[in-house]
């Protein structure tokens, strides 16, 4: 069956796709995507008894009856799919990857477009090779706008990614150091984000680039580029959310720490280029509130706690640990966890945060897990594991804010019920 007769389904069936035989509403065209541990071609029955109208399947002997489509491939069908449904709707679609802040940046833009027009964007950070086409492919006629959040961990991958959107537009938060092991190094990287702005050169689309970031402007440098700057959208407070100045009026956000400061800049910057006031633009980014574990402050009994323990790596942590730096709080303290992906450069980067971290005064400082445990000095609290932490943790964080971050792996949010 051709792309374009799947895609009619779809739309009969008012676009009920699923990838997941627990999530199946009546009606649904059910994909029976494989990876390296699950095979859904043996579900396609079962798929069909839950009320999905049709099974999309690409091994023959899974075969059933007419409801069943088969294909080469299922993950390629649905990438076709979902590249098919976006030229059919035929509207703008912004994309956004970066080493750090992709997901926090998308919501603003999020928040700040859908002031004036329907927007669609990532739900959470369904980012990847399945992400992305399901994001697509939740676009309906009355979307005006889409936002795609693109995330990667080795090179090509944001390039296939934007062959699958077609994005009219770009941004990348920065190059950093995340996925280290799968880059290979810093320069892979800035090569594999970079491949938004190769395809957005081609596609004669448009690049959002902060002028002031030196190795952006150069990697865009053959792109159309709308260019912001921070000269223009000065910084007034970040004691402890961030705070700026925009035009004639001061914008109060509910965003701690200054890597925040240029996700706000590129929301602004978004906004400002499709139209949004700035009576509208200030009234998104104020009433834009973190979840999710991404930079909350939460008050328990007498502790101010930062948690940002939705993933960590060398450059988002040693950020955050700046930020806690730069607050006049009286005692502070901080809980660090590991971080993952990293390879090779895994000893040397946590050694490093180790060392940033206690050129810090910080009253109160506590590492965990076996990364950080191989770099234990007397200088510091180290935990080889979470258990260890809960199992010690006697120390008093009364009346002191502490920032709480690891990779999603350590999941130290755990740590909130120990305080």
């Amino acid at each position: 069956m051709k792309i374009e007769q799947i895609h009619q389904l779809f739309l009969q069936q008012e676009q009920n796709i699923t990838t997941d035989t627990r999530k199946i509403n009546h009606g649904a065209l059910f994909f029976a995507l494989k990876g390296n541990r699950f095979n859904a071609n043996k579900f396609a029955q079962q798929a069909l008894d839950k009320g999905a109208s049709y099974v999309i399947i690409d091994q023959e002997e899974y075969y059933i009856n007419q409801q069943t489509i088969l294909v080469d491939d299922v993950l390629e069908t649905l990438q076709k799919l979902a590249y098919f449904h976006r030229e059919y709707l035929d509207i703008p679609i912004l994309a956004l990857t970066g080493s750090n802040g992709k997901t926090t940046t998308k919501e603003l833009i999020r928040e700040v477009l859908a002031t004036q027009y329907n927007v669609a964007a990532t739900i959470g950070n369904l980012n990847n090779h399945i992400g992305v086409p399901l994001t697509l492919l939740n676009m309906t006629p009355k979307t005006q706008i889409g936002v795609v959040e693109m995330g990667a961990n080795h090179l090509k991958e944001i390039q296939l990614l934007c062959f699958i959107a077609a994005p009219n537009y770009g941004y990348i938060t920065n190059f950093g150091k995340a996925h280290l092991e799968g880059f290979g190094s810093e320069e892979g990287i800035v090569q594999g984000k970079s491949e938004m702005y190769q395809y957005l050169a081609s596609a004669e689309g448009i690049a959002f680039v902060n002028k002031e970031e030196k190795r952006q402007v150069a990697k865009s440098e053959h792109c159309n580029c709308v260019y912001f700057s921070p000269l223009d959208t000065p910084l007034i407070d970040l004691n402890p959310y961030v705070k700026i100045a925009y035009k004639d009026r001061a914008i109060q956000s509910n965003l701690i720490g200054k890597y925040n400061y240029n996700n706000i800049l590129a929301a602004i910057a978004i906004g400002a280029y499709f139209g949004i006031s700035e009576d509208n633009i200030q009234k998104a980014i104020e009433s834009y509130i973190p979840q999710n574990n991404r930079s909350q402050i939460l008050a328990k009994e007498n502790t101010k706690i930062i948690l940002d323990a939705y993933n960590a790596n060398p450059t988002s942590m040693q950020a955050a640990i700046e930020s806690l730096d730069l607050l006049t709080d009286a005692k502070k303290g901080v809980i660090l966890g590991d971080m993952f992906e990293l390879g090779e450069n895994s000893l040397q980067e946590h050694q490093n945060i180790v060392d940033v971290t206690l050129a810090m005064e910080f009253d109160i400082i506590v590492f965990v897990g076996e990364h950080f445990y191989q770099n234990k000095s007397n200088k510091a609290l180290f935990f080889k594991t979470f258990e260890d932490l809960k199992n010690n943790f006697n120390f008093d964080v009364t009346q002191h804010t502490i920032l709480i971050k690891g990779s999603r792996g350590m999941a130290l949010e755990r740590v909130v019920d120990l305080i």
